[in-house]
């Protein structure tokens, strides 16, 4: 506890991404004191367990990420910590809550930014009223503001990260798919290039995933669950298909020489087009609602702002890791060594990667267009922690 308390009383100051020094003592504290109350309510999950009066379905859930995380460390060659190996139950929906903000006809979000961490486009409150508050505030200044539960956070390590309620029932495939993400940022973390980072992390998380589900068949496990993870992914790519084609046709908006009353005009027809489109969505899910909360509160600039493109290098990771035959360990270190050049020399490497077998690599190539994009809610991790991206943006009740 004295080794938290220490850590968590360096963090607003060294690694603050939610905040600004001309903030005061107050917005530290509360980031301070949010972190360790997390802390307070974590017990292991054998604890957990050993209790006669858990619920069964957050028994086996809690058995299902004790399982997730002996494979990420004795099949994925992950490292083999204390994070995920306590629970906490938080009582309430949320971990943290963002804040985003952006002009009125505008898709650049505001930016907070801090000597260590630089600049990020959200802040970050572990209680609702505060960040309700706080988007208030930046409403009556002229901004539109955003405010979106947030069910997890990583430290990248400075603690160990528990499992918490507000994510803990979510499909399996997405437990494993969180475990092996977060863990994969704690083997191999680049300060600066956060499509280096994701890009890595998506790619071992890809590949986690799909051993996982082939370990569990391999064992009798019922291919059920294989065809629910599909299923919930493919409605996650759907969804947030559906948010990138609103935000590029709104930026084009923006970009383009009408007039100020022009464009809150399409903007309001685009912001209906996009609930219509989303209520067409839902029809072709049979009804499925797990997104309606992001349509909860009137729709801004900020809720497409706080969306962002990641791993376009995913492709080029992936090529790396099939010429390392698959052999994770193999792949950790190459990839470090790419972490160790100059982020030109890093990207004509990646860019390699990426082409085509048959294509030859061009001398200076530059840095290729995705292939498959993906998107995610920008800033999913809490006040005073380091800005990187938590997991993707998923549906249910914690969301």
């Amino acid at each position: 506890m004295l080794r938290s308390l220490a850590a968590a009383l360096a963090l607003p100051i060294l690694l603050c991404g939610c905040s600004s020094w001309g903030d005061g003592p107050g917005y530290y504290w509360q980031s301070m004191a949010g972190h360790l109350a997390v802390i307070r309510e974590t017990r292991p999950i054998d604890e957990w367990l050993a209790g006669s009066s858990l619920d069964p379905e957050l028994r086996r859930k809690l058995e299902e990420v004790q399982a997730i995380r002996r494979f990420a460390s004795a099949r994925l060659a992950l490292p083999e910590n204390g994070s995920y190996t306590g629970y906490a139950d938080l009582k309430r929906p949320y971990v943290v809550w963002n804040v985003f903000a952006t002009p009125e006809l505008s898709l650049k979000l505001k930016e907070w930014c801090f000597p260590v961490a630089g600049c990020v486009g959200y802040r970050g409150y572990y209680d609702a009223r505060d960040a309700e508050d706080f988007a208030a505030r930046l409403r009556a200044g002229g901004h539109e503001a955003f405010v979106r539960g947030v069910p997890a956070y990583s430290t990248l390590g400075w603690f160990d990260d528990p499992v918490l309620n507000t994510f803990v029932r979510y499909p399996d495939g997405e437990l494993a798919r969180l475990v092996f993400h977060e863990l994969a940022h704690q083997a191999l973390y680049l300060k600066g290039d956060t499509t280096f980072n994701e890009s890595f992390a998506t790619t071992v998380e890809q590949t986690g995933l799909e051993r996982w589900l082939a370990a569990r068949e391999a064992a009798g496990a019922d291919p059920v669950l294989r065809v629910e993870w599909q299923r919930f992914a493919a409605r996650r790519e759907q969804f947030l298909a559906l948010l990138a084609r609103h935000r590029i046709a709104l930026e084009a908006v923006y970009a383009s020489d009408r007039t100020d009353h022009e464009k809150r005009t399409l903007k309001a027809r685009m912001f209906a087009a996009l609930r219509s489109d989303y209520d067409g969505l839902k029809r072709q899910w049979g009804g499925y609602a797990g997104y309606d909360r992001w349509f909860a509160q009137p729709l801004t600039n900020a809720h497409l702002a706080s969306v962002a493109t990641y791993a376009a290098q995913v492709p080029a990771f992936r090529a790396l890791l099939a010429r390392e035959s698959g052999d994770l360990p193999r792949f950790y270190a190459a990839a470090r060594r790419l972490a160790e050049l100059s982020k030109a020399e890093r990207e004509r490497a990646l860019a390699a990667l990426a082409l085509p077998a048959t294509e030859p690599p061009r001398a200076g190539a530059p840095a290729v267009e995705p292939r498959r994009a993906r998107l995610v809610p920008a800033g999913l991790h809490g006040p005073g922690l380091p800005a990187r991206r938590l997991i993707a943006l998923s549906p249910g009740t914690s969301d």
